[in-house]
């Protein structure tokens, strides 16, 4: 007799998400399965948004990589986006959702089920009278692109990493006058002191305001306070202060949450729930250096953890 096919249920996309969805395909061509996004867009390139911002990307749709049709017409995959994951039963293996589309509430039962759900912005500055976006999402790019409404508009970058300085730099080619606000006493906080310090260097060198050792204190409607005193215009806010892992749907379903604050997996990315797996942003990875465990949340390295989750 043969075997009914495997309904896989995959919460999340972009990258770690569509990463696992294809794979599986590649490895199973009768597994139905079912991709639910609770944004409006599944593939997306998060990596060239500030570019986009910037003007470096022009054409909107070229980042958009893969929409439900296509991949419904090249991998048969269901892809369902405006559909949010409320609730997981890993005893009756179902998924609770909603589509915000229709307001319709359905369940989903599934064989396998893969967690994508990612990281969350770490929103730990103020609540903000002066308009703040993270820079994680295309709509997040299309807010901060339509404020850049003049030359020289004061904008305040919270955060000197990788996605901060990718921010900053396309502020700047856009003609914004740019404060760069880090908490730390140096940009690029994984780099030597050494590394950086060219790096800081080359910001200034632009005419980016750089404020080391300082965090934004409070928010004002023509400006912010930093907790040294001092006071920087403001007209916009990009939040590029970190990220933190989006487990609260893990978490209500019992699933192992590990020291990091990720969602524990082993080597197959499998959680503690059975038949329950997990990748990417969301998840602990293994720190091939020092062996423990580790938060990297970069879409390159949930690429290739949605590559390496095994169905078996």
């Amino acid at each position: 007799m043969t075997a009914a096919p495997l309904t896989v249920v995959v919460v999340g996309g972009v990258a770690g998400g569509m990463s696992a969805a294809t794979r599986l395909r590649r490895l199973d061509e009768s597994a139905h399965i079912v991709v639910f996004e609770r944004g409006p867009e599944v593939s997306y390139a998060n990596c060239g948004l500030p570019y986009y911002v910037g003007g470096v990307i022009e054409d909107r749709q070229a980042l958009l990589l893969q929409t439900p049709a296509s991949l419904h017409r090249r991998f048969r995959l269901d892809v369902r986006v405006r559909h949010e994951v409320e609730r997981i039963d890993t005893t009756a293996k179902v998924v609770e959702v909603v589509d915000h589309g229709s307001g319709r509430r359905i369940t989903q039962p599934y064989d396998r089920l893969i967690l994508a759900t990612g990281a969350r912005p770490r929103r730990d500055e103020p609540d903000a009278v002066t308009p703040t976006r993270s820079l994680r999402t295309v709509e997040d790019a299309d807010v901060i692109e339509a404020a850049l409404t003049r030359p020289g508009l004061p904008v305040v970058v919270v955060g000197g990493g990788y996605t901060g300085l990718e921010a900053v730099e396309n502020l700047v080619a856009r003609g914004a006058s740019v404060t760069l606000v880090q908490r730390g006493e140096q940009l690029l906080a994984p780099l030597d002191v050494e590394m950086a310090a060219p790096i800081l260097a080359e910001v200034r060198a632009h005419g980016v305001d750089v404020r080391l050792g300082v965090r934004v204190q409070e928010v004002a409607a023509t400006g912010v306070t930093l907790s040294d005193g001092s006071v920087v215009p403001a007209e916009f806010i990009v939040d590029a202060s970190g990220v933190i892992p989006e487990v609260g749907l893990a978490s209500a379903a019992g699933i192992r949450i590990g020291a990091t604050g990720g969602i524990a997996v082993d080597a197959s990315c499998r959680t503690s729930a059975p038949d329950v797996f997990a990748v990417g942003d969301g998840v602990e990875k293994q720190d091939l250096i020092g062996g423990g465990e580790a938060l990297i949340t970069m879409a390159g390295l949930a690429n290739r953890h949605g590559d390496a989750w095994s169905p078996t």
